[in-house]
């Protein structure tokens, strides 16, 4: 007998049938009206911020989602158990429709990105990553992060012309599809031993092995390392991080911005679900599987730090970063409390609004130079004031200094792992902070104090991209400052319900 589609159905995944709705009107827009396909962007920005405001609304008016008890379990599961509707699924969507409406505005004026095609790929990876978040079923899993990956790599090689794009969009493609064939051939492992796709009923099943030694522990184990290799690679951690360097280069700057922090935050929300939800790896302080991922936290950091500095371009330099700030989120995610998944929430959500700031700048100066070359950063501030400033802020964040909020994710994170005696790990992460800070402390000094023979040519800034920006600066500022408290509380509130069910 099949389940009735109620009320509560379709609002668990209303933000996603309203883009579906938002995609087929952009399609629609670009094929009548193309002589205006500029107006796509700010179409697709407006459809987002109105999606945004809907989704905040059903919950902050309607309790949509409510934050509910382990007991309760059962009523945030919807859609056959293979979606969960709690307030961890909500911060994630934010964060991915807040990267939508920012990367659709900064975009506007790049020509060659002035396609219907573009911005609907950017809706349906945006479709893709929340589900990502919102799933509990390992078919779900597969098939959003099928839909996110595939329109993640045509943006990547969505340039036809530029040989650089198709390669980058190449080498996502074929790098994406080793990765994900791993994953899932340790998702059938897992399955042919639990006979579940269902995280719980998986973490039910698995229960009682985690203790216990022989055959289905080993391939417990095997089944986590090669499903690890699939979200590794989403996120970019080391060893799985290889392609960012090349992919984040060559692929459209706007893209480059969205790959880099809405598909980072889809992986970790994933990385939550799969690996705490369902039991994958028993992993638990001081066991070899916790220690693996500590060792990938502190490689991952220090190696995307120090190959940071010998970069001269500045989408290599942000690529190697991303890197590194993906060994911060990590470390909150392996300190295994609800703070450290709630310091790891945070961290993501100031990330997306800190680097789309940083890229945007990055696109505005090469829409004149037609280049990324660290150089091209040279006398920004006199070439435009209002662009150094909100570069300013942006390195500042992801370098972790007050007061923005890149200081405050990175004291959560910190703070996090000592309140559980990881004071080591605290201190690896703040040395490499430090060392952070040399790369990002150069390119301001490159804006600020080195003279450009280009200084008295101006850099025109159209009014979509002076609101992407202003919005990305203002809330760098606010989450660390006025809202952080606020901000951090409901990251953490979402990670108790996450854990607690």
């Amino acid at each position: 007998m099949s389940t009735p589609i109620t009320t509560s159905w379709v609002l668990a995944l209303a933000p996603e049938i309203a883009l579906v709705v938002l995609l087929v009107l952009v399609l629609i827009y670009s094929r009548v009206w193309q002589d205006e396909q500029r107006k796509v962007g700010l179409l697709t920005a407006w459809g987002g911020l109105a999606i945004l405001g809907i989704t905040f609304g059903l919950w902050y008016f309607f309790n949509e989602p409510a934050q509910l008890q382990p007991a309760n379990l059962a009523d945030s599961l919807f859609w056959g158990g293979m979606i969960r509707h709690d307030l961890m699924t909500l911060v994630f969507r934010v964060m991915f429709l807040a990267a939508l409406v920012l990367v659709s505005l900064i975009s506007v004026d790049v020509k060659s990105l002035q396609k219907g095609e573009y911005y609907a790929m950017l809706i349906m990876a945006t479709i893709g990553f929340s589900l990502m978040a919102a799933s509990v079923d390992l078919i779900m899993i597969y098939v959003a992060l099928e839909t996110a990956s595939i329109s993640s790599y045509i943006l990547a090689g969505f340039l036809a012309n530029n040989k650089r794009s198709t390669e980058a969009g190449m080498k996502y493609f074929v790098y994406g599809a080793f990765a994900t064939g791993v994953m899932l051939y340790g998702m059938s492992w897992l399955y042919g031993l639990t006979g579940h796709t269902n995280l719980y009923a998986i973490g039910e099943r698995l229960g009682g092995i985690g203790a216990a030694s022989g055959a289905e522990f080993t391939v417990i184990l095997l089944a986590a390392v090669m499903i690890i290799v699939g979200f590794g690679f989403k996120i970019s951690i080391v060893p799985f991080h290889f392609w960012a360097p090349d992919v984040y280069e060559g692929a459209p700057t706007a893209v480059t911005a969205f790959i880099s922090t809405a598909s980072k935050a889809a992986g970790f929300a994933v990385v939550l679900r799969v690996f705490l939800t369902g039991s994958l790896g028993q992993i638990s302080f001081g066991n070899s599987w916790w220690s693996l991922l500590v060792v990938m936290s502190i490689v991952t950091m220090v190696l995307g730090n120090f190959a940071a500095i010998y970069q001269a371009n500045i989408k290599r330099m942000l690529a190697y970063s991303s890197i590194a700030q993906a060994g911060y989120v990590l470390m909150g995610l392996i300190v295994l409390t609800a703070d450290g998944a709630g310091a790891a929430m945070f961290y993501l959500l100031m990330y997306v609004f800190t680097n789309i700031a940083a890229f945007g700048v990055v696109i505005l100066i090469s829409n004149v130079t037609h280049s990324d070359a660290m150089t091209d950063l040279y006398g920004l501030n006199k070439r435009s004031p209002n662009l150094a400033l909100v570069m300013l802020f942006a390195l500042l964040s992801l370098g972790g200094i007050p007061p923005t909020a890149g200081f405050i994710g990175k004291f959560l994170i910190f703070k996090a792992a000592v309140d559980v005696g990881l004071w080591w790990l605290a201190m690896i992460g703040i040395l490499n902070a430090f060392v952070a800070l040399y790369y990002y402390l150069n390119v301001i000094k490159y804006m600020y104090l080195y003279p450009s023979a280009e200084e008295a040519q101006p850099i025109p800034v159209s009014r979509a991209a002076v609101v992407g920006l202003g919005v990305s600066t203002v809330v760098i500022i606010l989450l660390g400052t006025f809202f952080a408290g606020p901000a951090y509380d409901w990251t953490v509130t979402a990670a108790g319900s996450f854990f607690a069910g």
